[in-house]
């Protein structure tokens, strides 16, 4: 379940906020400069790109699905920059987690060695909740 939304140029909400505060786009950035809508810091950008994230909450029911005959998967929560994403569907970097026979601990290396081997060249940045 995505628990968020992706920031990106091609947002028409995103592209509608930008041009009623002023900005403009420019060869798929913002002021012909940042690739995402939403960030962090890029203070002189401020009035265009915002710092607020959208986000949703869900409650977890976790329930014994392998007394149902079917294989049981312990939640887990995957919170990643885009240099994941875009190389990266999120179910499978579920599966991916998932399917990781080493130890859990070690599972957010395994994203960013993944996402890194195709050919990602954005921030690799990754961490894996388990639930």
């Amino acid at each position: 379940m995505r628990l968020s939304h992706d920031h990106r140029v091609d947002d028409p909400n995103e592209v509608e906020r930008i041009n009623r505060a002023g900005g403009f786009l420019f060869k798929g950035r913002v002021l012909g400069v940042l690739a995402v809508t939403r960030s962090l810091g890029d203070h002189c950008m401020k009035e265009f790109v915002i710092a607020k994230p959208h986000y949703n909450e869900t409650a977890i029911h976790c329930q014994n699905t392998a007394e149902q005959g079917q294989e049981e998967y312990p939640p887990v929560l995957i919170l990643a920059c885009d240099g994941l994403w875009d190389v990266m569907q999120d179910q499978e970097a579920v599966d991916l987690v998932l399917s990781f026979m080493g130890d859990r601990a070690d599972s957010a290396q395994f994203l960013v060695e993944e996402a890194i081997r195709r050919g990602s060249t954005d921030n690799v940045s990754v961490v894996v909740a388990w639930l």
